[in-house]
């Protein structure tokens, strides 16, 4: 990680990005807890000095610059909201089980500035713990309870490996709770992704950290899925604007000056557009063009014989013969994508017909099963409850690094 010599020159830049020294700073502060212990249990790869000196700088700039930030928000509606908070006829807190200790207080002083207050949770699903949750207060909250019982979800195969997989917590609120009615499901341990067909339905690829999805990414694309992989699109958006328009012009329909723009892009100059027209100036992206326009007024060379990978020649070579095998298997790369592959806590609240879940651990999570195992098991339950019919579990390629399900 590089950093300036002075780190007060430095401050506004490390708080523009996802800096691992403020991220300890600010989880200390919603765990309540003080900074060398935060330190001391975080294995985090900095000198205490360092992150010291940082956290002194960061409030010494927030002061002078008379700055706050979210978790400084928290932090004073808890000093003040006693005097500040009106008073509520009900309050309802939700995804309960996921509160740091610092959001309880706030729940707390709700509570007492409410006639009624609700918490909804389900301490089964709460996954982090890692970014400062506290499940036991959820667990531990006085008041009575419901529980709502019928899963609309979960077939009766899955639901039954999933209990098996809940009941290894040691400490939890147990409680009835029933699989879908009309719905048998299925699970099956398979050897390999390439096994599966994914040509229809919706389908959910989940590992515990993202290295490990890596090789799907290329399985993926090799076998010609439209897909998501982590938050993006398997061909970016401008690509499959730009292949769609320039079809799109070949068949005599019009196309918007946006539309144009991207399509140019990845044509060469002299080759597919005249020199000097390249960025369409003049070329509103709401003014709409054909492909006679296109040519007799903006420059376009490439002709209407040219199909799309031979029109827009810089294409990357890869994009072009992934695209190609996304239209032969049929897919609509312009569609939303059927497939998400994703890790399981981007995934949590998320569902698919199908899911497939890669049961190998990282270092840092053999070491966690072995130290707090709970919020292991909890994280597997949360994966496994993501389907509505099928579930896969693939053969870890390390059995001995690998969670047993």
């Amino acid at each position: 990680m590089k950093r300036a010599a002075n780190y007060d020159d430095d401050l506004p830049d490390l708080l523009k990005a996802s800096d691992p020294i403020l991220g300890l700073i600010n989880l200390a502060r919603m765990r309540k807890m003080g900074l060398r212990e935060q330190y001391d249990d975080s294995g985090i790869d900095a000198e205490w000095n360092t992150v010291d000196y940082v956290n002194r700088s960061l409030l010494k700039y927030k002061e002078n610059m008379q700055l706050f930030d979210f978790t400084d928000m928290l932090a004073n509606f808890v000093k003040e909201g006693h005097t500040v908070c009106p008073y509520f006829d009900l309050c309802f807190v939700d995804e309960a089980q996921d509160l740091s200790l610092l959001q309880w207080d706030i729940a707390h002083l709700l509570d007492k500035r409410s006639d009624r207050m609700y918490c909804a949770g389900d301490d089964d699903q709460a996954i982090y713990r890692w970014a400062g949750a506290d499940v036991e207060s959820f667990i531990n909250l006085e008041g009575g309870s419901e529980t709502l019982s019928q899963s609309y979800r979960v077939p009766q195969q899955v639901h039954k490996l999933a209990e098996r997989i809940i009941d290894r917590v040691d400490r939890r609120f147990v409680k009835d709770y029933f699989p879908k009615k009309d719905s048998v499901g299925h699970y099956e341990h398979i050897y390999d992704i390439d096994q599966l067909d994914m040509s229809e339905g919706s389908w959910l690829i989940m590992a515990h950290a993202g290295y490990l999805l890596a090789e799907i990414d290329t399985t993926l694309r090799s076998s010609g899925y439209l897909f998501e992989f982590r938050g993006h699109r398997s061909i970016p958006e401008k690509t499959s604007i730009a292949v769609n328009g320039w079809e799109q012009l070949r068949k005599g329909q019009e196309v918007n000056g946006a539309v144009a723009k991207k399509i140019y892009s990845f044509m060469s100059s002299k080759e597919r557009v005249a020199r000097g027209f390249k960025t369409l100036s003049g070329l509103e992206d709401t003014d709409f063009v054909t492909l006679d326009k296109l040519q007799n007024q903006y420059g376009l060379l490439a002709t209407i014989d040219m199909v799309w990978h031979i029109a827009m020649d810089r294409l990357p070579e890869q994009s072009r013969a992934y695209i190609i095998a996304l239209l032969r298997r049929g897919e609509k790369f312009n569609g939303d994508p059927r497939i998400i592959v994703s890790t399981i806590h981007q995934a949590k609240g998320g569902e698919a017909d199908n899911v497939v879940l890669i049961p190998d651990l990282s270092v840092a999570a053999e070491k966690e099963l072995e130290t707090a195992p709970d919020d292991i098991h909890r994280l597997f339950y949360v994966a496994v409850t993501r389907t509505k019919n099928n579930l896969y579990i693939v053969e870890p390629e390390n059995m001995a690094r690998s969670y047993d399900i």
